[in-house]
């Protein structure tokens, strides 16, 4: 028997943990209240309220897997910035770099030695040849679209059902009821995204052909697996379907590694031996610092050349002032040598393992109609009892009452999770007692909600 979810007794519960979490934190509360005035909603970016609490615990410090809230509240971080952390937070070496290169100048629109190596170093980690520098994965994913359509003539991209690839007007489409659209909440797209965009679910083989098959896709951006609306894994043979079909029309194929980077140091791209057109990278590849990466191989760098007006390219949607400054390089050095190492995979990767096996038992003792997906470093739990294939059959399992819950249980007794979803990431510096503690507080939030 499969165990259900009393609502009234849910909602009873998330208020006695909202009146829980309100006065343990009277700090935060004040520091928010103070906020209104001068943020909108209280916080720096809007999203910061998605936090599951009546408002967000206001940060004091942060180092390794801990967070330490203005109330001195520790909490073990698994959200870790949403992967911006996947550092852990503050790592001594990325540290050490980024205050001695802050001594040396921080920007000024010239290379340095440290960008020799870190481009060296992403073409050892997945096989492209060139690569240049961003601030965000956003960046990196609308500079490899803008080239993408430059080289390939053609005026669409193809993305996938809840895809999420930073804040790329192209990206923000779903399909609602059957017709391709701008995504629920989508604010202010310039034009509705189906005039440049195709979108077709995870996994759909037979979707995909259709899509290429007129050839007026520049390119198709895709995660080697989604992970923005839980983890959803690629079918056998969808990836040599994908890479076939996009050779065949002449389609580009670019890897957004942001998030699956989580699978080893070369991402999914390495681990599974992809061969992407060109790759992008972002958030933790700096250890915090904002940084992000694009490459592409021989051919590419060819067609750019090709034609390309070089005394135009920083005013016509490539570039940005701060892309490749000294200080946000440093940082990638930093990082991709000493910290996001072999060695360090070799302790988170099993840490999410032990994780997803500890979400496991308590989806079993419970008969919870859960299910718990992997992907190296990176964990989740989904409301639903058969893993989803693809984003629409993610989005329709989606719980926010019980995520709610889940999410301010765990605040309320020293856990982080991220807040859009029930991710876990391991950092270096997480311990088997931090997921340990997890499955305690998980086991405990299912007792108290089956009854």
């Amino acid at each position: 028997m499969t165990a259900r979810i009393d609502r009234d007794r849910l909602a009873t519960l998330r208020a006695a943990e909202d009146e829980l979490f309100v006065a343990s934190h009277p700090r935060s509360r004040e520091l928010f209240e103070r906020a209104q005035a001068y943020m909108f909603d209280g916080v720096p970016m809007n999203w910061m309220t998605r936090w599951s609490s009546p408002f967000p615990p206001y940060v004091e410090a942060a180092g390794g897997a801990r967070v330490t809230c203005v109330d001195g509240h520790e909490y073990v971080d698994f959200c870790l910035g949403d992967t911006g952390a996947m550092t852990g937070h503050s790592p001594e070496a990325s540290v050490a770099a980024i205050r001695e290169q802050a001594g040396r100048g921080i920007t000024t629109m010239l290379p340095t030695e440290d960008s020799l190596w870190v481009a060296g170093e992403l073409r050892r980690r997945f096989g492209l040849r060139y690569w240049q520098a961003a601030l965000t994965a956003t960046d990196a994913n609308r500079f490899a679209v803008r080239l993408a359509r430059h080289v390939t003539k053609r005026p669409k991209i193809l993305v996938y059902n809840y895809c999420y690839h930073g804040s790329v007007d192209e990206t923000i489409i779903t399909i609602n009821d059957g017709v391709p659209g701008p995504k629920p909440g989508n604010a202010g797209p310039p034009v509705d995204p189906s005039i440049t965009t195709k979108v077709i679910e995870w996994n759909d083989v037979d979707a995909l052909a259709a899509a290429l098959e007129p050839r007026d896709v520049a390119c198709v951006l895709a995660e080697p697996a989604m992970t923005n609306i839980g983890i959803i894994l690629p079918d056998d043979g969808y990836h040599d379907a994908l890479r076939r079909l996009t050779r065949e029309t002449g389609t580009l194929l670019v890897m957004d590694e942001t998030h699956t980077i989580s699978a080893g140091p070369g991402g999914c791209t390495r681990a599974w031996g992809l061969e992407p057109d060109m790759v992008t990278l972002g958030k933790p590849i700096g250890s915090g610092v904002p940084s992000a990466v694009y490459g592409f191989g021989q051919a590419i760098a060819d067609l750019i050349r090709a034609e390309w007006d070089y005394h135009a390219a920083d005013e016509c949607g490539v570039g940005g002032t701060l892309a490749g400054n000294a200080l946000g390089v440093a940082a990638m050095r930093a990082t991709l040598g000493e910290v996001l190492t072999e060695q360090t995979y070799a302790h988170t990767i099993p840490l999410a393992g032990r994780w997803a096996d500890g979400v496991q038992s308590v989806i079993d003792e419970f008969e919870l109609p859960w299910v718990v997906k992997r992907l190296g470093c990176r964990a989740e739990y989904w409301p639903r009892p058969v893993a989803p294939r693809n984003g629409g059959e993610a989005a329709a399992a989606e719980d926010e009452e019980l995520d709610g819950y889940l999410h301010l249980f765990m605040l309320n007794r020293g856990i982080l999770m991220t807040p859009f979803h029930n991710m876990a990431l391991m950092a270096p510096q997480t311990t088997v007692a931090d997921v340990d503690l997890h499955t305690g507080v998980l086991r405990e939030a299912a007792r108290v909600l089956v009854g």
